[in-house]
This record gives structure tokens, sequence and C-alpha cells, in this order.
């Protein structure tokens, strides 16, 4: 069996991982232990986030002509990819809250919603409020004035009932 044949899949099976998907992260996992590396897989994984290990070669092939072509910037020495197919945010925000107590976790880059991220970029979008938090903003932001408006009526009443 040829030598093409063996990689093929591996290929395939990255270009499969980041179809469809919103971000992907390339991190640098080299010094951390293996009980390290068992608990950023098992925080991720919770988090409905891919991650696996892959050969630079594998995934320049895999990301050739598609939104996360620019990961090939990062491509260097060992790399682990952490992909979300829904979340943009939460493959950042995951990754940066493990670096921060695992020092030896480096970010080299990423690609969120089609727009390469340098660590500084991956870390401020790390920093951005999760969807049902934005949401909650707005709709707490669309509540505020009918809930203002509601109690200066309340008081107009209890005024008007206090002078009868």
């Amino acid at each position: 069996m040829a030598k093409i044949e063996i990689k093929k899949p591996i290929v395939e099976e990255i270009s499969n991982v980041l179809s469809g998907s919103a971000t992907a992260v390339v991190v640098d996992h080299r010094g951390l232990t293996v009980a390290e590396d068992t608990e950023l897989r098992k925080t991720l994984r919770e988090a409905g986030i891919q991650y696996k290990v892959y050969k630079n070669t594998f995934i320049r092939f895999a990301i050739k002509d598609t939104p996360f072509e620019d990961l090939s910037k990062v491509l260097e020495g060992p790399s682990a990819l952490a992909v979300a197919k829904d979340d943009p945010i939460v493959v950042s925000r995951e990754i940066m809250k493990f670096a921060k107590t695992h020092a030896k976790l480096e970010v080299k880059g990423g690609v969120v919603d089609g727009k390469f991220c340098d660590p500084a970029g991956i870390k401020e979008v790390a920093n951005i409020p999760g969807r049902e938090a934005l949401l909650g903003r707005l709709f707490g932001s669309m509540q505020s004035p009918i809930a203002n408006f509601a109690r200066v009526i309340k008081q107009i009443a209890e005024k008007d009932e206090a002078a009868e």
C-alpha cells in the first residue's frame, strides 16, 4: 500500500472536522504532563470541542483553499487542533482558561469566523461574553425602559390615591 493511501484518510478526517466549523485554534502542547493533557482533553470534550494532535503537513493539506488556510502561518513544531462547530467563542475561552493555570500550553493562533487571530487576538476573543450572557444583556436593556415606565405609572397612581 502506498504512503499516500495511508495519509489520505487522515487529511480527510481533518477536512471533515473543519467543514462547517466556526473556529479552529492551534496550540503547542509540549511540556504538558499526561495528567494535564488528559484534563485538557476532558475539559474541551465537555465543552463540545474536538481536540486532536495532527502532523502539520496533514493540516496544511486539509486547510488548503478553505477559510482556515491562514492557520498555515502558525504550523511550526508540534501542533494540536481544537475545533468547535457552533459557538465561535467557546474554543478560545476554554483554551485560554486552561492556559492561565498551565503555562506550558502555548496558543499559536487560530481562525475565528473566517478571520485569522494571533495569540493576542485569541485572548481578546476569549474575553467576549458568551451567547447567553449577551442575550441576557440585550433582553435586560430592552426590559429596563418598560420596567421604568411601569414604576413611574405606579408612583403616579399611588400619588393620586394619597391625594384623594
